[in-house]
């Protein structure tokens, strides 16, 4: 049976640091530039990105190249177009270029055993960002840097449970929900819907009507959205796993003549700034938050690896959750 990277108890939390992400120099492509370190004691990191398919991962895209240039890490940067081929072809040119640590945040989480036992032959340390991977050997990555998917789920549907009269439009008794899914196999996906259902169990009212995939992006969830309005009688509430989709999601909704937030509640996580001003706006109803800038403990992180300092095996991300009023009261110092 594979286990699991989860939010275990063991672990502990590392606050993430709320800079701002700022711009930041050119990608260097497939994996592409110099062998080895960028001279003298530089750390040389590859880091191969899942795509560009939201805000919330531009943001971390940013706070990884801003940190790395902060902090002096020569950095290998390639962005797989969320297909794990193309992460997989990346990690062995970093192999072959013989950085000092390889960071990658798994498109899905199987299919990593081969790449990743040819990084260990190699003795090039791996850390895991934002994704976890499903292994049967846990010592071919170093730690786990990222959030708690299962926990962000059940924050979502413990909402819905606490709000079930308000979120009941029709007050009929029942909640019809339409769930809009993240990448099929990406562990963000499997683990929201996941808490989603474990929370929501507790209230036989709440039935989940219809579940498909809009792949993370605005476009996908507004798709899906169109053809849930089509296919479902009655929508009392919209979750999808992450903002993209929830604001393909309104625009779905407003072009049918109805209005989101007050016709069809609406529950996202992620909290990027679009997010957040749909939020405040009243057009969405709760963001439960995934924290996208993970530059600095990432860097801190491969810093301790490759000095072969011990690190705990799971690093969770500090995060928080927001209604209309709170979404208002913090949305002019949003970072992302």
């Amino acid at each position: 049976m594979f286990t699991k990277v989860f939010t275990a108890t063991a672990g502990f939390v590392l606050v993430c640091g709320l800079a701002a992400c700022g711009s930041s120099d050119k990608s260097d492509g497939d994996g592409g530039g110099s062998a080895g370190g960028g001279g003298g004691d530089a750390i040389t990191m590859g880091f191969a990105q899942v795509g560009a398919e939201s805000g919330w991962r531009t943001a971390n895209t940013k706070s990884i190249q801003e940190t790395a240039k902060k902090d002096g890490i020569d950095l290998k940067f390639s962005d797989a177009q969320q297909k794990q081929e193309n992460q997989i072809k990346a990690i062995r040119s970093y192999i072959q270029q013989k950085v000092d640590v390889i960071a990658f945040s798994p498109v899905v989480e199987t299919g990593w055993d081969a790449v990743l036992q040819e990084a260990k032959r190699a003795k090039i340390p791996v850390i895991l960002t934002d994704r976890s991977v499903d292994s049967k050997d846990d010592t071919l990555y170093a730690t786990f840097l990222g959030s708690d998917f299962i926990e962000e789920g059940k924050k979502a549907g413990q909402w819905l449970v606490d709000n079930a009269a308000d979120a009941d439009v029709d007050k009929n008794g029942s909640i019809n929900v339409v769930e809009l899914q993240g990448t099929t196999g990406a562990a963000p996906a499997i683990d929201r819907k996941e808490g989603f259902a474990d929370a929501t169990s507790s209230d036989d009212s709440i039935k989940v009507v219809a579940s498909q995939t809009g792949d993370f992006t605005r476009d996908g969830g507004k798709k899906v959205m169109e053809s849930f309005l089509k296919s479902q009688k009655d929508i009392d509430v919209v979750y999808a796993h992450n903002d993209d989709m929830g604001l393909g999601a309104i625009e779905a909704i407003e072009a049918a003549g109805k209005k989101p937030g007050v016709d069809i509640k609406i529950i996202t996580v992620d909290a990027v700034k679009d997010g957040m001003t749909a939020l405040s706006e009243g057009k969405i109803n709760y963001i439960v938050e995934c924290n996208p800038l993970l530059g600095p403990q990432l860097m801190d992180l491969a810093k301790k690896v490759v000095a072969g300092e011990d690190v705990p095996k799971r690093v969770v991300t500090e995060e928080s959750a927001f209604d209309q009023a709170q979404a208002t009261e913090v949305l002019a110092d949003r970072k992302y």
